[in-house]
């Protein structure tokens, strides 16, 4: 059977209003009296109308959506993050085009995506941007936001923690315990995070005489176990591990108890992120708490703002350590 689809126009008719003012009552935060408001919703209930977002674009000229770029969305750190930014984007009346990307650069016919529908905005996480695509966007007047991390080479803002001062407070924390022996493993080493990361923990530590080891990893459970188990299998037992997020230090935290390595009297580990796994009991993971909330909220501040013309802003935010049965 065919279904009666009910259109705006109809609507319009019946409650004896324009079509474009049918469209602001369905539009969030669009202007329009309360008297106005209520007998169109009447009308729409009677009709059993549902809006249609494209159609009411047309005529507006504005989608409400935002496109939403991810690679990792195996990490439960990226996995919560999607799940604020809907959660917000949703509150505001703007919906979120996700695009999956399984390469490490998001590649043109996946930006075309984001064309086709006219999004607002993109925000892209974990996943490379070329200076191409980023000309081709800004041409097109859709500001793109780099999120938790940044690259200096692109025309866009960036939102992330402040991964050098973080990991260097890690590094002076791990410094006045003492430890000597002291190892690193890193995450995607041609990611900002990783890299900021490295820096801040590693150029403390040396400006103390201390050389940190460093394992190079790309941020998985699996690689950081195989890593630290063939350290340890090799004879080095090192003092303290910090790893470039906390899917990486429970990897090395869970080889160290195969190897039955005890942390934290004989290795303390501590992550970066504070993922929800981190607090389970039988991990407690001592980590580096990034702002997560406060991130988004200035991403999305940037994105409404549609400061497409601005120089590109690099906004770093705080976090704060927290300390749990990884470290003594």
């Amino acid at each position: 059977m065919e279904k009666n689809i009910i259109s705006a126009m109809e609507v319009a008719k019946l409650a004896n209003v324009s079509q474009s003012t049918v469209s602001r009552v369905f539009t969030p935060g669009a202007s329009v009296s309360e008297k106005t408001r209520k007998k169109v919703l009447q009308v729409a209930e009677e009709l059993n109308y549902q809006p249609n977002a494209l159609a009411r674009g047309l005529i507006t000229k504005k989608t409400n959506m935002v496109g939403l770029a991810m690679k990792d969305i195996q990490n439960p750190f990226y996995h919560e993050v999607l799940g604020i930014f809907t959660k917000k984007l949703k509150a505001m009346g703007y919906s979120v085009l996700f695009v999956y990307t399984e390469n490490e650069e998001i590649q043109q016919e996946e930006i075309n995506h984001f064309l086709e529908y006219n999004v607002e905005g993109i925000i892209v996480t974990d996943a490379l941007l070329s200076s191409k695509i980023v000309s081709k966007l800004k041409h097109n007047r859709i500001p793109v936001i780099l999120f938790n991390r940044n690259d200096k080479s692109l025309q866009c803002h960036s939102v992330s923690c402040d991964n050098i001062d973080a990991a260097g407070s890690i590094a002076k924390y791990v410094f006045e315990k003492g430890y000597k022996e002291i190892v690193f493993i890193t995450g995607k080493i041609n990611t900002s995070t990783s890299q900021d990361r490295q820096k801040g923990f590693v150029d403390f530590l040396i400006s103390k005489g201390i050389v940190v080891t460093i394992l190079e990893s790309d941020y998985t459970y699996e690689k950081s176990f195989e890593l630290t188990k063939n350290l340890i299998q090799s004879g080095y037992k090192p003092d303290a591990i910090f790893g470039a997020n906390d899917i990486t230090a429970l990897g090395a935290l869970d080889a160290l108890k195969d190897r039955k390595i005890s942390v934290p009297d004989e290795t303390i580990v501590i992550g970066f992120d504070n993922i929800k796994m981190a607090a389970w009991p039988n991990y407690s993971l001592s980590t580096w708490v990034q702002p997560v909330e406060e991130m988004v909220d200035e991403t999305i501040n940037l994105l409404t703002l549609n400061s497409n013309d601005d120089e590109p802003k690099a906004v770093k935010v705080k976090g704060h350590f927290i300390h749990r049965k990884t470290t003594k």
